[in-house]
């Protein structure tokens, strides 16, 4: 009898679902509710086989449910926007605009969704708290189903404001890409045409929107 009782207790512990850390819980209810936000970045770029290192600024808006500006402005201008209808990834040097179905940012595991706090770490990750790094807390992610842009992600969160202040994600090839960010203005309003993109006349454009499974000419905000 009292192995049975035993054994029913056991079950049904380990039958529960996981709790969510309370960093994780405190930054995901930041984030949810928040309707938009501003940040400016700096961006590492690390390519493990080449050795290589890139190093990127500019600046992030994005407005719920998922309308983003990634605009980079040093070394090279770079637009990568996700509007209602669209992703736009804009080359202005090169008077090169490419179009994607919205489909490409939909996965709660992307990193486009991840930065911008609206993907579901407590479902679609396992997450670790690893406490602090300075000032601030540090959370480890593993893709439950990992995909070659992302096998791992580190979070650093101000504890202050439970703000997202530094990613760093791994792809299936070792290689970094390392995001800071500063000035977050959490409670601006920023209208709709903000995310929207209409190419010059002088533009080359590549629709790829009729392909919903075309891939990108490289993985989003990389």
């Amino acid at each position: 009898m009292r192995k049975a009782y035993f054994l029913t207790i056991l079950f049904c512990l380990l039958a529960l679902p996981a709790q969510a850390s309370p960093l994780t819980e405190a930054l995901q209810k930041k984030y949810s509710g928040m309707d938009s936000m501003t940040a400016n970045f700096t961006q590492t770029l690390v390519h493990k086989e080449r050795g290589s290192k890139q190093k990127r600024t500019g600046t992030l808006s994005f407005k719920k449910p998922l309308l983003v500006r990634w605009e980079t402005k040093s070394p090279t201008p770079e637009l990568l926007l996700v509007g209602k209808d669209a992703i736009w990834n804009v080359f202005p040097e090169e008077e090169m605009a490419y179009k994607y179905a919205i489909g490409l940012a939909q996965d709660s595991r992307s990193i486009v969704r991840v930065v911008t706090g609206q993907a579901k770490l407590d479902q679609d990750f396992t997450v670790e708290e690893e406490g602090k790094d300075g000032q601030l807390g540090k959370l480890r992610l593993y893709p439950k189903e990992p995909s070659q842009a992302m096998v791992e992600a580190l979070l650093w969160v101000d504890p202050s404001s439970y703000l997202i202040r530094k990613i760093r994600a791994y792809d299936f090839y070792g290689n970094e890409n390392e995001i800071s960010f500063s000035a977050h203005n959490p409670s601006i309003k920023l209208p709709d045409s903000s995310f929207a993109y209409s190419p010059p006349k002088d533009f080359a454009v590549e629709d790829r929107t009729k392909n919903a499974g075309a891939a990108p000419i490289k993985p989003l905000m990389q």
